[in-house]
């Protein structure tokens, strides 16, 4: 029961997002988050061009409140309007650019040399252009643009790449943008190449050794100074 509510929950979102993004498509907007409370439903909208979507007087928003009430049910619904202070680190925005100028018929490799060089320049550590589809010619083909660190995999490319899609239309066909975004540079290991590593010296293990002691009866050779050899005593005079 639990998985059906939080796959409900999910499918709401999409709609609201996809709902909002088609209200407001004159307006350049970014990342969209809906924030639900219990006393109302908070849609947060980033955008660079925030006069478009709040309109003469809060008109647009009033419409959109009232749609958001009939359309969706929602009881107290809230818009948030927060401006974008630098467009080329959002993924959205980028991709919204590269599909109008597509439509407008400029070259996709002027468009990704052109966009790459932005976002690094803002202070991205990553990024990846991606132009998917009939882009100069009646074959569909993929061109891709990538500049800096950029993680494709693992935690750190959910967490840290900010992923942004568009389409644009232009006479050939279809045409699927995709750019990604990263931000925070990952922990790095950095090796110092003239550091001197010192050895631990090696401890030494003392091993027991038990030997075996022979006793011998020493009672008739008292006197070291005496030369014995095969039990003959050799004396210093002579006959």
């Amino acid at each position: 029961m639990k998985e059906k509510i939080f796959i409900k929950k999910a499918k709401e979102h999409i709609k609201l997002e996809e709902f909002v993004r088609k209200q407001f498509a004159d307006a350049k907007c970014g990342d969209i988050e809906v924030q639900n409370t219990p006393v109302v439903t908070r849609i947060i909208i980033h955008t660079t061009t925030s006069g478009l979507i709040i309109g003469s007087g809060g008109e647009r928003i009033r419409e959109t409140v009232d749609i958001l009430k009939k359309d969706f049910g929602i009881e107290n619904p809230q818009i948030d309007v927060q401006r974008i202070e630098i467009p080329e680190l959002d993924s959205n925005i980028v991709a919204q650019a590269i599909a109008s100028a597509l439509e407008d018929g400029v070259n996709f490799r002027k468009l990704g040399n052109y966009y790459t060089q932005r976002i690094m320049e803002a202070g991205a550590v990553g990024c990846e252009i991606v132009m998917s589809g009939k882009i100069s010619g009646q074959r569909g083909r993929t061109e891709r643009f990538i500049s800096g660190y950029l993680k494709k995999c693992g935690e750190p490319a959910e967490r840290d790449v900010n992923k942004g899609v568009a389409r644009a239309l232009p006479k050939l066909g279809c045409i699927g943008v995709t750019v990604k975004i990263m931000l925070v540079h990952p922990e790095t290991l950095r090796f110092n190449k003239n550091a001197v590593v010192k050895a631990e010296p090696k401890k030494e293990v003392k091993k027991e050794v038990k030997t075996e002691t022979e006793t011998i009866d020493t009672k008739e050779n008292d006197n070291p100074k005496e030369n014995v050899d095969n039990g003959n005593i050799e004396n210093e005079e002579s006959p």
